[in-house]
């Protein structure tokens, strides 16, 4: 894949921009503007890059400190993991299929699946949704009706963004089980939030853009190596190739205008002087180092709320999953991934039970989590029951999303400041799409585009084929 050529003229050297922030939004804006030609410097306050997608050691275990998956709708990550060279180690599936586990139902009948067939939209779906066995046949005639009218909705009205997800459905003629069964099974997963706290226009675009566009959109990837493979090293490699300077635990102390159209960063131990600066930090932080004028409301930054995920990690002595993932009905359990293989662990098997919309347990003791969960793990898996815990912990982001409430729309700024020179990314920005690694990157393509336009400088041309591809 060709990355764009790197200008070493005296043009190109003069003109310097300054990252704040190593996450994905961050790293993303970094590279597209080294494959510009910019001279680049990122600044992340952390000791590595990726953000809040990220791997940490454990003993001998390298341990995510959550599960994250993206969709093959997700073609600005997609071509992420390209720029990275790391898109082999984080496949997707050849067809959707979620495996989905009803504790309600007797043993031998609780698994449904939804997957999708080779044929167009709706209809790839249609022989899923046709024998799904956690619905009735009521249910799926009007979960049908509901996805024509959703399919229906124009994304661009802002009055979509004042309603809430919960009591669209419910004026669609959707069951508390259709809900529980299908909905929120995948709204809760993308938008951290039940349908009844989610705006109508985040699920829309979710539901719109997953399942409605494309028959092969929802095919679900996800890491099959630790994420700081992916988004440290990897990442760190690629800014190393494209002469990006990097500096991690570098904690930015404030951002001002020179006056002469350049920048001040200031850095402990060094100023750096910038034609452009990006803040890719999260809300509060960039609500906290921006100068004054910069957003005509910077105080609507701070009303962005935040939504928390739960991660409970559990490693047996033997196997007891034999898919690589499932989702539960009937049960406090969400999603389930088996974490074997990626975490280098020898023997037996480790599983991530990944906990969106978590605000009544984020801050519950490890004590009460492994007395819930244990139990459920074993009611959802049968070879469970006979096999030793050998460890148990927990992961918390209590700020892992901001939450995707009624009204958030308005409140989400874009790329540019009113501030000549400087950008926002993250994926809390107005990218269209709710806190996924998606929009943290498309929020990295806006910014760098914003700079380069302001500048004068061409895109370079690998930086937006994920837009052909969309």
């Amino acid at each position: 894949m060709t990355h764009g050529t790197r200008s070493a003229g005296p043009a190109a050297q003069a003109r310097h921009a300054v990252v704040v922030g190593g996450g994905l939004a961050g790293v993303t804006t970094a590279l597209a503007l080294a494959d510009a030609g910019m001279r680049v410097t990122l600044l992340e306050g952390r000791p590595r890059l990726g953000g809040l997608a990220f791997s940490f050691r454990r003993g001998d275990l390298t341990v995510d400190n959550g599960q994250h998956v993206y969709l093959r709708c997700c073609t600005a990550y997609r071509w992420f993991l390209d720029r990275v060279e790391g898109a082999a180690l984080a496949p997707l599936q050849d067809r959707l299929d979620v495996p989905v586990l009803d504790l309600a139902r007797p043993e031998g009948r609780r698994l449904g699946r939804l997957r999708r067939d080779a044929l167009p939209v709706p209809l790839h779906l249609g022989r899923s949704l046709a024998t799904y066995p956690h619905l009735s046949l009521a249910d799926r005639a009007r979960v049908g009706r509901a996805a024509l009218a959703l399919q229906g909705l124009d994304l661009a009205d802002p009055a979509l963004d004042t309603q809430d997800f919960g009591s669209w459905l419910a004026a669609h003629g959707q069951s508390a089980r259709a809900v529980e069964a299908l909905w929120d099974l995948v709204g809760v997963a993308t938008l951290n939030a039940v349908a009844g706290d989610a705006s109508l226009a985040l699920a829309a675009m979710v539901f719109k853009t997953g399942l409605l566009s494309d028959p092969g959109a929802a095919d679900i990837g996800w890491a099959r190596v630790p994420l700081g493979d992916l988004h440290d090293r990897l990442a760190r490699k690629a800014l190393d190739s494209a002469g990006v300077r990097t500096e991690l635990r570098t904690r930015v102390t404030s951002v001002s205008p020179d006056g002469d159209g350049q920048w001040t960063v200031e850095v402990p131990g060094e100023t750096l002087r910038a034609d452009a600066v990006v803040l890719a930090v999260p809300q509060r932080e960039a609500h906290d180092l921006l100068p004054p004028g910069a957003l005509d409301a910077p105080e609507r930054l701070l009303e962005i709320g935040t939504a928390p995920i739960l991660n409970v990690h559990v490693v047996y002595d033997r196997k007891v999953l034999s898919r690589p993932f499932f989702t539960a009905l009937g049960s406090p359990v969400q999603w389930v991934f088996d974490r074997t293989e990626a975490s280098g662990l020898r023997e037996g098997q480790y599983l991530a039970v990944s906990q969106s919309a978590a605000q009544d347990e984020i801050d519950a003791p490890t004590a009460v989590l492994r007395e819930r969960y244990l139990p459920e793990l074993e009611r959802l898996l049968p070879p469970a029951r006979g096999a030793e815990v050998r460890d148990f912990f927990v992961t918390r982001e209590r700020t892992a999303t901001f939450a995707p409430a009624p009204g958030v729309g308005r409140l989400r700024p874009g790329a540019r400041t009113k501030a000549s020179g400087l950008y926002l990314a993250g994926a809390w920005t107005a990218t269209g799409w709710p806190a996924t690694m998606e929009s943290a990157v498309r929020s990295g393509v806006s910014a760098a585009d914003a700079v380069l336009g302001a500048l004068g400088r061409p895109r370079p041309q690998a930086l937006f084929e994920f837009e052909e591809a969309a």
